[in-house]
């Protein structure tokens, strides 16, 4: 029986400003929203003190790069809010990438280049529509529903390939799982991988261990708020609805009130008067780190955790809306990272910058060789539950 495993705790700090070449406005007349100038003009956010160490040292870049490269992303997700709607259906998917995270937008349509130049992004013409990719991807999901795939563990839309990934252990039964899905073959890619991704559960800071059932130990994702009741986010796999909670110096803390999982991986604790919601995740040092928001950063983007069991750690987004098959069943919209992360992490928050992104899931490797991690992403569990994200 595979021992019961600790939570990650996940601080993601990837937030920053798009390198973006504009003409200064006219005197006297601002910028309309929106427009590329207003989201140059958007100011740096405040880096938390140790993020820029913490960055530059796991991506092995310069503190100036990881300066840039927060501020880059931070105001990529407005352009490339912009250039979606723009586009329309001719959207290809946009990404972040250099040590300074370059915007890259594609586009199925050569005439779209010039208004993507002129947001500031470099274009890249695609064969495939963002959209198509994505239909493809619901057919592996549903699919899967009916029949779990045998040897096949993690696919996503890779829109830096322009294709949905299949990452297996046994190419032949992925591409026998393909065949039933009944998704496009010119869409997909199948790719041979050993990862075999697991949850990292064992047994009101984010990152912080707590325990369920007295023996299963997890970590805090986000603290939230439901009317006058606090709470926070963690793993669907940590604790069953109504199973008890106590903290990490093992108080009686709360009660599970709902999860989703499998299919899902996300549930939330409602704590005791003793407890009290903060915007805080524990970051480098111990320090606490302000969750500020909840945008969703574009993939490419750097991205740190806090665990229980490994700390704090920084990577980057690889893909979005990935579909994970655990061996507990199959989990789908999940982010696939860089990031390392250990048993005893589940549960942990994902910051990039101060924007919260996520909580853990499961991944495969460890801290000391490396690995693969992956996150549910924050909106789903606050719309679907109806809470609060507790921020700055």
């Amino acid at each position: 029986m595979p021992r019961k495993l600790p939570v990650l705790a996940a601080t993601a700090m990837a937030v920053g400003a798009l390198g973006i070449a504009v003409m200064p406005a006219t005197a006297g007349e601002p910028s309309p929203p929106g427009s590329a100038a207003s989201v140059a003009a958007t100011p740096a956010p405040e880096i938390a003190p140790g993020m820029l160490k913490s960055i530059s040292k796991d991506l092995g870049i310069t503190a100036d790069d990881a300066r840039k490269r927060i501020a880059n992303e931070e105001r990529a997700v407005a352009v490339e809010k912009q250039l979606r709607e723009e586009l329309g259906h001719h959207f290809g998917g946009a990404w972040v990438t250099g040590a300074t995270s370059k915007l890259v937008v594609a586009t199925t349509d050569r005439g779209d280049i010039a208004a993507i130049k002129e947001a500031g992004a470099e274009p890249k013409v695609v064969r495939n529509s963002l959209a198509s990719l994505e239909s493809a991807k619901s057919a592996l999901d549903t699919s899967a529903v009916k029949r779990a795939p045998r040897g096949t563990s993690v696919w996503a839309v890779d829109v830096r390939n322009n294709s949905v990934v299949v990452r297996a252990n046994e190419p032949a039964a992925a591409k026998d799982f393909l065949t039933r899905s009944g998704a496009s073959a010119s869409l997909v890619r199948v790719t041979q991988s050993a990862e075999k991704p697991r949850t990292y559960a064992e047994d009101l800071r984010g990152g912080d261990a707590y325990y369920t059932s007295g023996s299963t130990r997890c970590s805090i994702g986000f603290a939230v708020t439901k009317g006058g009741t606090d709470g926070f986010l963690t793993a669907g796999h940590c604790g069953k609805a109504g199973a008890k909670t106590t903290g990490h110096n093992r108080a009686a803390q709360g009660t599970v009130q709902a999860r989703s999982f499998p299919g899902n991986d996300y549930g939330w604790v409602a704590v005791n008067s003793g407890w009290r919601a903060k915007p805080h995740v524990k970051g480098p040092g111990a320090a606490n780190l302000s969750v500020a928001g909840s945008k969703k950063m574009p993939s490419g983007s750097s991205v740190c955790r806090s665990g229980s069991t490994s700390g704090w750690r920084c990577g980057t987004i690889e893909q979005h809306n990935a579909t994970v098959s655990y061996e507990q069943g199959t989990v789908r919209g999940l982010s696939r990272t860089s990031v390392c992360a250990e048993p005893g992490d589940s549960g942990g928050p994902f910051v990039s910058g101060g924007q919260a992104q996520g909580t853990t899931s499961g991944g495969s490797g460890d801290c000391s060789t490396g690995g693969t991690t992956y996150y549910q992403p924050v909106a789903e569990p606050l719309s679907a539950y109806k809470l609060k994200l507790s921020t700055s």
